[in-house]
């Protein structure tokens, strides 16, 4: 099958040819490091597993560096990244598992099998369906690809495999985002945004009382059920509740820089009042 050319040019001092050499290198320097003769012995000692917090701490660390904004950071944080790549895989291959080009062979084949209307459908059709011109339409097929590959997979079409996994492998907010977008699209919805608010309400009344009356485990499992409702708030209006988390923990963080650049004594030592006071100086002056 012909594949699409690129929509833009590599840079003059980079070529197929380099990328793939850079490549090869990088994949001949972790074998070394987890060669048994003369390799290093931290290396050595890894397991997929306890190299698991390093695979989230560079996935974090590029997302960073991208709302940052500098391109030498995330190119960077991106090798970084890429190295928890090429070292699972070689971790894997040591143990006649899979190896690196099981792993792009994978990712190549998924790509291709779910944009039919750039690649073409998998009865021949070499076209594609050009008739697909939108994100939405692109999302849409997508997800019905997807479907279709984990029905194959695990001989159901439930809903419950996936939402399992969002559950088992997202941060607890992006989860929540993720099973609750899967659940409204199966039908599992309100009627009206009336009735997500509603059950705010319900549900931070069934909070209060928990608070007041009930053991720490019941007191958690109502929070979370008001989380939730939240998340699900955020859904019909159209918002991200990790990005809105994320901003307000950074608008937090330099309100109190703000403080701290006006304060004369440790913030202990303040009263409530005179904190609140700071407080509002510094959130007028970020607002300026």
């Amino acid at each position: 099958m012909p594949m699409p050319q690129p929509p833009h040019s590599p840079s003059p001092d980079v070529s197929p040819d380099s990328t793939l050499a850079g490549l090869r290198r990088l994949i001949d320097v972790v074998a070394a490091l987890r060669s048994p003769q003369g390799g290093c012995p931290w290396d050595l000692a890894q397991t997929p597993e306890t190299l698991m917090p390093y695979v989230i701490e560079e996935a974090y660390e590029v997302v960073d560096a991208i709302r940052q904004g500098s391109p030498k950071a995330i190119a960077d944080e991106l090798g970084d990244l890429l190295l928890q790549v090429v070292l699972q895989a070689q971790i894997a291959s040591e143990a006649g598992q899979f190896d690196l080009a099981t792993v792009v062979q994978g990712i190549t084949a998924k790509l291709i099998r779910r944009h039919p209307h750039v690649f073409g459908n998998q009865d021949g059709n070499q076209d594609g369906d050009r008739s697909v011109v939108s994100t939405d339409q692109v999302k849409q097929t997508w997800e019905q690809v997807k479907a279709e590959e984990e029905q194959q997979s695990t001989g159901t079409q439930s809903l419950l495999p996936r939402l399992s996994r969002y559950a088992r492998s997202l941060p607890p907010l992006t989860a929540g985002l993720k099973i609750s977008q899967r659940a409204a699209a199966e039908g599992f919805e309100w009627e009206r945004v009336e009735d997500v608010w509603a059950k705010l309400e319900e549900e931070l009344d069934e909070f209060r009382c928990a608070i007041a009356h009930e053991p720490p485990a019941n007191q958690q499992a109502e929070l979370g059920d008001v989380l939730f409702t939240l998340i699900n708030l955020a859904r019909w209006h159209d918002l991200d509740p990790a990005e809105a988390l994320h901003d307000t923990n950074r608008r937090f963080i330099r309100r109190l820089e703000q403080m701290e650049a006006v304060a004369d004594r440790p913030f202990s030592t303040y009263t409530p009042a005179e904190l609140e006071t700071l407080w509002q100086q510094a959130k007028a002056k970020l607002a300026e």
